[in-house]
């Protein structure tokens, strides 16, 4: 199909790009930006006026349920939700029932991506044999089927030795490894920050030393086998200094924080609030505020979603027995934004962060509305208020504590592979 979209304010963060100007499509990729190629007929217009064309979000970490947990969400849903989101690929981790070990968990989560044809679904396969923490997976295998990259996901690996020899195998085969910094035994199963709110509602609380003690680790051990390495999810202000300084010595490694703790702190608890009931935990205003610090020095390279939906009955028990995690996949966009509008990010930079910088983390060739790339595009009306609400949420998930904020900034368009796979009903 030839798609030709009219007179949208492209931004395309990977090349610099940022003017009004036209977009055609043929076959799936991108043929010219601005002036029409000679021949070309299309057989479909979009009017983007007052809006803006940006590449298909990218998104670090999204759990699509399935397979093993489809009473919460499917690829189907998920991947639905994303495409209402703008979001054209999404990098979902292991811990799914079966584990994502083999090369054939690896096939099936591909294939029902394709078969729904919404999102482009890349693993990340296990790091160790059922996530146990004890004996290595077969990695190259994993890498030949389709992983991005191995991550043991919040399942810690406890003995440094095997963590230093997953790294050495990942380094000798050019994997990336994506790590959870976080001690165990310092965590001590808690669901909160450990501070003045946690002590207040008597909540078991997760320092921050569990973060940076085992940010710790793993940066030496990275720094000694040169593997190539993400860390994912950070929470604190001081492990975004310790980021900074081990990339300022060269050490190989990026890392990226949710959208969510870009904006709440522990006191969004407030009474047992279970929706923030989330890993890691929120912690202090200095630490979101070191947060947003990281990502504009340039620490910090991405932003993800970490989407986690859930059936109600998972946040509708005591804080402590509810199952961590937000639903999050329709805020990404409107919340990266909003860190415009806080002078936090340029535009630009903010679309960075969900388009090519977590393409390049993923080494994947997206992100990008240069010619010749495929046609994954996301067109949103920057100006549009919306109120999020249980009606307008498509994720199977309605877990957020994000429901009934005004939110600014909502998708019309989203294309992949060179199709409209979402359209706003006006």
């Amino acid at each position: 199909m030839h798609i030709v979209i009219k007179n949208g304010r492209v931004i395309d963060p990977a090349h610099g790009i940022d003017k009004v100007q036209d977009v055609y499509i043929a076959d799936g990729c991108i043929v010219a930006l601005g002036k029409k190629p000679e021949g070309f007929s299309a057989d479909r217009s979009i009017d983007a006026r007052n809006r803006i064309v940006c590449p298909g979000l990218v998104d670090l970490s999204a759990h699509l349920r399935e397979p093993g947990a489809a009473h919460k969400a499917t690829i189907a849903s998920e991947t639905r939700a994303a495409a209402a989101a703008g979001i054209t690929t999404l990098c979902c981790p292991p811990d799914t029932d079966p584990v994502t070990d083999t090369p054939a968990v690896v096939e099936l989560i591909r294939s029902r991506a394709q078969q729904t044809g919404l999102a482009h679904v890349v693993p990340l396969g296990a790091l160790t044999k059922a996530l146990a923490g004890n004996e290595l997976s077969e990695m190259a295998a994993l890498q030949q089927a389709g992983c991005a990259g191995l991550t043991n996901a919040r399942r810690p690996i406890a003995s440094t030795l095997v963590m230093r020899r997953a790294m050495e195998y990942a380094a000798t085969h050019g994997i990336t490894v994506f790590l959870h910094a976080e001690d165990s035994a310092l965590a001590n199963r808690g669901c909160a920050h450990e501070g003045a709110v946690a002590t207040r509602l008597g909540l078991p609380g997760i320092p921050e030393s569990a973060e940076t003690v085992a940010l710790a680790r793993d940066l030496v051990l990275i720094e000694q086998t040169g593997v190539r390495a993400h860390f994912c999810r950070l929470s604190s202000a001081r492990a975004v200094r310790m980021i900074a300084r081990a990339q300022h010595d060269g050490i190989n490694v990026t890392a990226d924080a949710s959208a969510h703790h870009l904006y709440l702190t522990e006191m969004d608890i407030g009474h047992f609030n279970s929706q923030c009931h989330v890993l890691p935990p929120l912690r202090t205003l200095r630490d979101r505020d070191g947060l947003r610090q990281g990502l504009g020095d340039g620490t910090l390279a991405a932003i993800c979603s970490d989407h986690q939906p859930h059936e109600s009955d998972a946040k509708l028990v005591p804080f402590t027995q509810t199952e961590p995690g937000i639903s999050a996949l329709e805020t990404l966009l409107p919340l990266t934004l909003r860190l415009t509008d806080e002078k936090v990010l340029t535009l630009s930079d903010a679309l960075a962060h969900v388009t090519c910088k977590p393409a390049h983390i993923l080494g994947l060739d997206a992100g990008t509305l240069a010619v010749g790339k495929t046609a994954d595009i996301c067109i949103f009306d920057p100006e549009r208020y919306w109120t999020l609400s249980t009606d307008t949420l498509v994720s199977r998930g309605h877990n957020t504590p994000f429901l009934n904020w005004e939110l600014k900034g909502k998708v019309t368009h989203t294309l992949l592979d060179g199709e409209v796979v979402y359209e706003l009903i006006k």
